[in-house]
């Protein structure tokens, strides 16, 4: 062999040497990647191959009070799982599982047959059903226990507290607001398992705890809510309404103590209601407010000092604007009256003054002070912003319309925090649905406080409003409002609503005061959608509703009264006999019979809906504090609360001046009831004239004797 053949030879090798060699770095350079530097990420792998994750969803937190009585909790209920790939004889099993459960046998095998490492069966099993899947050892078929939401009073603040979905998720609410506090970090069981989908008996087993939810305290005062939520049933079921709410706040700190939306649900079963009465309205939808907006340019035009109380207007009936006129509500109008008669008698020119007199700019740096047009920043999901229209768009016809409150829309939660501002003596608050969040020990985690956003107007400015709107309430338009004992301060409001760009038959109805002015504990606006009467007057069918709920919470608070009750025989000691308070009995399951004699002996009248022998259902409900005569709504059935709307209604007469026995024949006609107080002469009545009530429902009316 020739020194080129030997020199190729020893090439090729020197080659084939350093082929091999760069394979064998390769494979070890691949080796240690595999089992050093990503060691961690495939063991992770194997044993996610091999242990299966059986998920322990955590307690959610209890959602409480302002004074810790529980309204949301949890607690553990079996639910009933399956591990297909442990599951033998599929189509067995699911025919046994499915008698078990008394689920479609089609569905349960589906969910046998599905290619996942866990699946469940049934939420919310009965004891029953769980005991026997237990004895049926079932391969693959288990029981575990899991947290499951209860809300003890049902229906109480439910478009406030919302509710959970199966995997403890907030939908709806405080429920989804707070999710993140409330949800709690769910924990893990995990078992080892051969390539078989077979439990290792000896295998290794692992236990992650899961870590419960926070607590919340609400605001809201479950009592108060109480009070809110049986008059505004009443109301709107008397009145026809398609619906109505309630906003009860303390002015001085923003606190929302009571918020009551009717129709209403339950959450502990809320798929069996419409979703539209998930809503909480009172926070999310807008309106035109009417009147009741006229509070916003009376306290604007204070504070500008270009009207007085004392200050002299003349009304014919109308005002002309660029050629357009716009009616005062009374035909022929009010005549000379001042501004303080005005606003008792809430005109619409004046206030229609005053807004051309602001102009524009001025009056749209009120509405944007007040907190209109923008979300308050409560703590709730999905507030409304209310509609003002761009500034651009306005010309005098437009303002002068705003002025007495039409041509914006507002929440009631914004109309209520405006009113606020008058409360408490000028400053726009923060309005709050939660107080403070705990931690599952019980520690406080958050705490939150009053705050103010801004000052709006001026002490003195707010003071001569409030002074404005008690006298509404005194001599005004809001007199059904009154309550005896206590200084009142509100405005009343009838907003037409506009439908396809005009305004239609129906109305808004709306009362929104305060009480004690002085020193103001509760503000509240009550609002009736569409109610059906042929009275339709915030004044009228909102204002008695404010008074009945403020009065309550008055006496709940032992707020003492301003003024002192005399005693004696004439119209002061009617007032005494109105407030005297009795407890309502529990009529639940009672036939109608034993329900009627015992409604008699505790001398309270009665209202029966629906069709059927036992009582369902009541309201006010058992234990609630009402006054001699007062109606109680008797349920026989679920439908009864959707279908009274249909109902005749008739218009309460005015009975003053009649005897006993003819008021007694006058109502009788009309096919209501009459409950007497005293002899003589009708000086008073409850429901006062004008309101519409349903067939059968009673009139309170008191007699006093000549002389007396």
């Amino acid at each position: 062999m020739n020194l080129k053949g030997v020199l190729i030879i020893k090439k090729r090798i020197t080659m084939l040497f350093l082929l091999v060699f760069a394979g064998v770095t390769v494979l070890t350079g691949r080796l240690f990647f595999i089992q050093v530097i990503r060691a961690g990420y495939y063991q992770q792998i194997a044993e996610d191959q091999r242990l299966r994750d059986i998920p322990l969803q955590p307690k959610r937190g209890i959602i409480f009070d302002r004074n810790h009585r529980p309204l949301a909790m949890s607690f553990n209920a079996d639910c009933i799982y399956a591990i297909p790939a442990q599951v033998r004889e599929a189509k067995e099993t699911a025919k046994t599982v499915a008698g078990i459960l008394n689920m479609p046998e089609k569905r349960v095998y589906s969910l046998l047959t599905r290619n996942l490492s866990f699946v469940w069966l049934k939420m919310k099993a009965t004891p029953e059903e769980a005991d026997l899947i237990r004895r049926a050892r079932l391969p693959g078929i288990k029981v575990i226990p899991k947290a499951q939401r209860f809300y003890p009073q049902g229906k109480l603040a439910a478009q406030v507290l919302g509710f959970v979905g199966i995997d403890n998720q907030g939908l709806e609410g405080l429920e989804r607001y707070y999710d993140a506090h409330l949800r709690g970090i769910p924990g893990s069981q995990q078992a080892e398992f051969d390539s078989r989908g077979q439990s290792i008996p000896l295998g290794e087993r692992r236990y992650i705890p899961p870590q419960d939810g926070s607590s919340i305290v609400l605001t809201i005062d479950e009592r108060i809510q109480h009070i809110a939520e049986r008059e505004l049933e009443k109301a709107v079921l008397e009145q026809g309404a398609k619906r109505g709410t309630i906003i009860v706040m303390d002015p001085m700190n923003g606190e929302i103590l009571a918020m009551a939306s009717f129709p209403g649900f339950d959450p502990n079963s809320y798929q069996e209601y419409p979703a539209a009465l998930w809503r909480n309205w009172a926070v999310t939808d807008q309106y035109e407010p009417g009147s009741t907006f006229k509070i916003l340019t009376a306290a604007a035009a204070l504070e500008e000092g270009i009207v007085r109380r004392n200050s002299v207007f003349f009304d014919p009936g109308y005002i002309m604007v660029d050629k357009a006129r716009l009616s005062c509500w009374r035909a022929g109008g009010h005549g000379r009256q001042t501004f303080l008669e005005a606003t008792e008698n809430s005109c619409n020119p004046v206030f229609a003054t005053l807004a051309l007199r602001l102009g524009k700019e001025k009056l749209y740096s009120y509405l944007e002070a007040f907190g209109f047009g923008s979300r308050s920043g409560i703590d709730f999901p999905g507030e409304g912003r209310g509609i003002v229209p761009p500034l651009a768009r306005v010309k005098n016809v437009e303002l002068a319309t705003i002025g007495f409150g039409q041509g914006i829309s507002v929440t009631p939660l914004q109309l209520l925090q405006a009113l606020s501002v008058i409360a408490n003596g000028g400053c726009l608050l923060q309005p709050r649905l939660v107080r403070e969040v705990r931690s599952p020990g019980g520690e406080v985690v958050e705490k939150y406080e009053k705050k103010v956003i801004r000052r709006v107007i001026s002490q003195e400015t707010a003071k001569e409003t409030a002074l404005l709107l008690e006298s509404v309430v005194e001599h005004g338009s809001g007199n059904r409002a009154q309550i005896p004992g206590y200084r009142v301060a509100g405005k009343t409001g009838t907003a037409q609503k506009p439908v396809g760009g005009i305004y239609g038959a129906e109305r808004v109805a709306s009362f929104l005061g305060f009480s004690p002015v002085e020193n103001p504990r509760v503000a509240v606006i009550v609002i009736l959608d569409e109610p059906q009467g042929l009275v339709k007057y915030g004044g009228v069918i909102a204002a008695p509703v404010f008074a009945a709920v403020v009065r309550d919470i008055l006496y709940y608070l032992g707020v003492p009264p301003e003024v002192p009750q005399k005693q004696s025989t004439g119209p002061e000691a009617l007032a005494r006999d109105e407030t005297t308070l009795r407890s309502v009995p529990n009529l639940l399951r009672l036939t109608r019979a034993e329900a009627r004699k015992i409604l008699t002996r505790a001398n309270l009248s009665w209202r029966e809906l629906g069709e059927g022998d036992y009582v369902m259902e009541q309201n006010p409900k058992a234990g609630a504090m009402v006054p001699p005569g007062t109606t109680i709504l008797l349920y026989y059935n679920e439908k009864a609360k959707y279908n009274v709307k249909n109902e005749p209604l008739v218009l309460v007469p005015d009975l003053t001046g009649l005897s006993v026995e003819k008021a007694g024949k006058v109502l009788q006609k009309m096919g209501l009831k009459m409950v007497p107080h005293g002899a003589g002469l009708a000086v008073k009545q409850i429901p006062a004239a004008g309101t519409r009530l349903g067939l059968g429902m009673t009139v309170n009316v008191y007699f006093l004797e000549a002389g007396m």
